[in-house]
């Protein structure tokens, strides 16, 4: 796969010249950077598609670089390898703590240098596909709730509710991204539901209420393909069960349900009430605050993450962002 785009970080330049007559010699497009500033500087201005980083340099050396890199989402699935002369294992748990993918060590050996290369960049390659098919689906979920009659946005800000209150109660980073994923595919089985039925002006009846019951099914079907997405297709199938076990599809009651799976109902059911729907006006957000506490009282949602999400809107305002 030559071709591809590396970042070659050293302040000195004779290794700088070594790396890049190697890269080249492969049909790699090599950028240089003299010290850790530098790089961050040109990562953000075109991301690589890896990352050959020097350990020791003055100002900024590779650990903070790495610590900066791994830290933003735009960033973070960029492979840097680690290019050092450090043998100490301290030095290489804290690199790979911060978020290394691999260790090339000094004097750099050329074979080894192009089968990790060669072998991390294949890596690569198949993050970026997941990556553009998760943007596919979540363009697909973004149509889906433009044909339900939403105002536009309503996943993405159940997506961003559902982060905030995982924030709030001090959740690791990889449940906020579930979190995040889950709100904004909640509903996207609902592609499978006839318009007549997602557009009616009135109640559904019976059989129009197990058609729009298969939704969460559907959407669980839907991205199950995607390995990626297995800790967020429960979040999707359950997001409609209640703590009394009145819900659906499967009537699972109190501690069956997971933490993430009640938080993305919350903020659903706020964002449903103060939303316009095709039957009704939208609820102000004191109204919708207060179903939600009427409803969690008689058993269907967990009232102390409704009081932890109280809590939020009171302090940062409620989320008009349509996108």
């Amino acid at each position: 796969m030559a071709g591809e785009r590396i970042l070659v970080v050293d302040d000195l330049e004779l290794n700088r010249l070594l790396l890049r007559d190697l890269l080249e010699a492969e049909g790699y497009r090599v950028r240089e950077a003299v010290d850790g500033n530098e790089a961050i500087l040109a990562v953000a201005h075109d991301p690589p598609d890896l990352i050959l980083l020097d350990a020791v340099m003055p100002d900024r050396d590779g650990f903070s670089v790495t610590a900066a890199l791994k830290s933003d989402p735009a960033t973070r699935l960029v492979p840097i390898v680690m290019v050092t002369a450090l043998t100490t294992l301290e030095d290489k748990l804290h690199a790979v703590a911060l978020g290394v993918d691999d260790f090339l060590t000094k004097p750099i050996n050329a074979a080894e240098l192009r089968t990790r290369v060669r072998s991390l960049l294949a890596l690569k390659h198949f993050t970026d596909e997941l990556e553009h098919a998760s943007q596919v689906l979540e363009s697909l979920a973004i149509a889906v709730e433009h044909r339900d009659g939403y105002t536009g946005g309503h996943c993405k800000r159940v997506g961003r509710y559902a982060r905030r209150v995982g924030e709030e109660l001090g959740l690791d980073p990889a449940t906020l991204d579930v979190l995040r994923l889950g709100g904004v595919f909640h509903d996207i089985g609902k592609i499978t539901v006839p318009d007549e039925i997602l557009r009616k002006e009135g109640a559904l009846d019976v059989h129009e209420r197990g058609i729009m019951a298969r939704h969460v099914d559907a959407g669980a079907a839907i991205c199950s393909p995607m390995k990626t997405l297995r800790k967020v297709i429960p979040l999707i199938r359950h997001h409609h069960e209640r703590l009394d076990g009145s819900g659906y599809p499967e009537g699972l009651s109190g501690g069956a349900i997971p933490l993430a799976v009640r938080i993305v109902s919350v903020v659903d059911i706020f964002d449903a009430l103060s939303t316009r729907r095709p039957y009704r006006e939208p609820l102000t957000p004191e109204d919708a605050l207060a179903t939600l506490r009427t409803e969690a009282a008689q058993g269907w949602w967990d009232a102390e993450l409704v009081e932890v999400f109280a809590r939020i809107l009171a302090r940062d305002g409620i989320d008009r962002n349509d996108g």
